[in-house]
């Protein structure tokens, strides 16, 4: 299924296409920021239930179709496990357990796992200039997100000794730390984003984007009731307005223009795009936190915006690599085409 999304038409089309991923960025920002002051639960229970009203009442001003049927229903609440208590959840005790660094690179490399299972249950084309661009996106946010000794001693060959060692570190960090939980969260919004395609066959999809919000709020303030303690005694006029950033922009609105956009057109291309969360993060975190790139985080901005660049234009790039066709028959020049085409798509 082929959209326009893949290669918008218009400046307005632009930037309503990564108006998602900037608003997901600069709340990290925000959130950052706060989360000294509450608590992980709170946060993420709050960055939902609010914002999924929110989203119902402006479903409700356009005049969407607010009909659900039982398996609207069902869908809606698996849904709501899956992309709203489970990624959120995971995503903010992440946060405070983890190198925000680190932890980035293992969400942020959730477009790999959209691309596979797209590519299996729609039939999405990805082709190999695809392939190559997440690839190169995998690299660039790992090299946003590593420590940068890591990457130059590998670089160096440094596979044992010294390598071992860092080997070993990244095992005790992944189990002690909690990047786990980072990877849970990766894959909890890869599996939403698929899901959302099934949930819109019953659910106009801004509707089925606010009560998923709403009712995946629920479980995280409960368990937070349960478990956490001061969730906003220590919170400041500032540390709410951020909480309410993180709530109307990180969420409300980039959500609904997410998954409104995920259930029209093309689920690889859309995803790709979340490599810019990231590159968004460090340039706000940049000019807000004070936050210095080095050389190599540089190195891995440019490598991310090309590969979007490849994965978004990849079918006029694979037109470009076509060899010209020699025949003057059209029968067979349409077979060698046909012939051409698919040996760019897996």
């Amino acid at each position: 299924m082929e959209s326009n999304i893949a290669q918008p038409k218009s400046p307005l089309a632009s930037l309503l296409l990564i108006s998602p991923f900037f608003l997901w960025g600069t709340a990290m920002v925000a959130m950052k920021g706060v989360i000294a002051d509450t608590t992980p639960l709170f946060m993420a229970g709050m960055r939902l239930a609010p914002a999924g009203i929110l989203v119902l009442a402006a479903a409700m001003w356009m005049g969407r179709s607010q009909s659900i049927s039982w398996r609207g229903w069902l869908w809606i609440l698996a849904f709501a496990l899956v992309d709203g208590a489970l990624f959120q959840g995971f995503l903010a005790e992440g946060l405070v357990r983890t190198n925000a660094g680190l932890g980035s690179v293992m969400i942020d490399s959730q477009p790999l796992a959209v691309a596979i299972m797209a590519r299996f249950l729609f039939g999405e084309s990805v082709g190999y200039i695809g392939w190559l661009g997440l690839g190169i996106g995998i690299l660039g946010i790992s090299l946003l997100g590593l420590p940068d000794e890591w990457v130059y001693s590998l670089l160096q060959g440094n596979f044992g000794g010294q390598g071992a060692a860092i080997g070993a570190e990244v095992f005790q960090v992944l189990w002690r730390q909690g990047e786990w939980l980072m990877l849970m969260a990766a894959l909890s919004m890869a599996v939403g984003t698929i899901m959302i395609r099934f949930v819109c066959r019953h659910v106009d999809p801004i509707v089925a984007t606010g009560w998923h919000m709403v009712l995946g709020g629920g479980p995280l303030f409960a368990l937070s009731a349960y478990a956490e303690t001061d969730q906003w005694q220590y919170l400041t006029g500032s540390g709410w307005i951020a909480i309410a950033y993180s709530t109307l922009f990180g969420s409300a609105i980039a959500y609904g223009v997410f998954f409104y956009l995920a259930s029209k057109g093309n689920l690889t291309s859309l995803s790709a795009l979340t490599f810019l969360t990231p590159v968004f993060a460090i340039v706000f975190g940049n000019l807000f936190l004070g936050e210095i790139l080095s050389a190599l985080q540089w190195f891995g901005v440019c490598l991310t915006l090309i590969s979007i660049y490849l994965i978004n234009q990849r079918e006029m790039i694979s037109s470009w690599l076509k060899p010209p066709s020699v025949s003057k028959d059209p029968q067979k020049k349409a077979a060698n085409d046909s012939e051409t085409d698919s040996s760019v798509r897996i």
